[in-house]
């Protein structure tokens, strides 16, 4: 059967990653998190001491190897062969990795590598510029939206799961910063694909939501497969 690209963008605490995850399961694809990248670099300059610039950066990324590898817990980063998946959700990380991702050597690069995992299709990636610069021809690009409020309380909930200690005002400051920054960047900017599918994820459950990805991903493939055996 013909296996598609389908590119899931939004910003943070839309439900991208874990709508991502259940349609990659459901369809049996492979599931892709390009935001732990941009984080794995981020962690490696926090690491480093080095100032935050672009040539500090450009040596940062030559000298990374970055692996992601599906596990039965969900994707697995690996950064030069250690398993950083709990270190690049902290709090600190995400206050830099706006920036980093900004950085056009640091976006050229690692867009470069998503290329290459999802040049045969059979992913589910998601990001910020998976519709609009990563994958701008993939069979179906989704566009998630939710109310600050609803983003918020997911991703404290996300946070707290994972044994770090913040605050709900803190978790809201850093979505409205990353929502400000990302959107307005020059290099790649969060913004919808003209062509992308939005669904706002407020108030419907997780199970809703995959399920309208789910039966837009099973038509195209269809419509596809019924082309290939005409």
């Amino acid at each position: 059967m013909k296996k598609i690209i389908i590119a899931i963008d939004g910003p943070a605490g839309s439900g991208k990653s874990t709508s991502a995850k259940i349609v990659a399961e459901k369809l049996n694809y492979i599931y892709i998190d390009t935001g732990a990248m941009y984080r794995a670099i981020t962690l490696k300059w926090l690491k480093s001491s080095l100032e935050l610039n672009s040539h500090n950066l450009k040596f940062i990324t030559d000298n990374s190897v970055i692996e992601l590898i599906p596990s039965e817990n969900g994707q697995k980063t690996i950064l030069d062969g250690i398993d950083i998946s709990f270190d690049i959700r902290t709090p600190e990380v995400t206050k830099f990795v706006s920036p980093v991702s900004a950085d056009y050597y640091v976006r050229e690069k690692l867009v470069e590598q998503q290329r290459l995992i999802g040049k045969n299709g059979g992913i589910v990636m998601d990001g910020r510029d998976i519709g609009t610069v990563v994958f701008p021809n993939a069979e179906l690009k989704i566009y998630l939206i939710a109310s600050i409020e609803a983003r918020t309380k997911r991703r404290l909930k996300e946070m707290l799961d994972k044994g770090i200690n913040i605050s709900e005002d803190e978790v809201r400051k850093l979505i409205v910063e990353r929502d400000i920054y990302d959107s307005k960047r020059v290099v790649s900017p969060l913004k919808k694909a003209i062509d992308a599918i939005e669904i706002d994820t407020s108030n419907i459950t997780i199970e809703e939501q995959t399920n309208k990805i789910l039966e837009l991903a099973n038509k195209i493939i269809g419509e596809k497969n019924d082309c290939n055996n005409k």
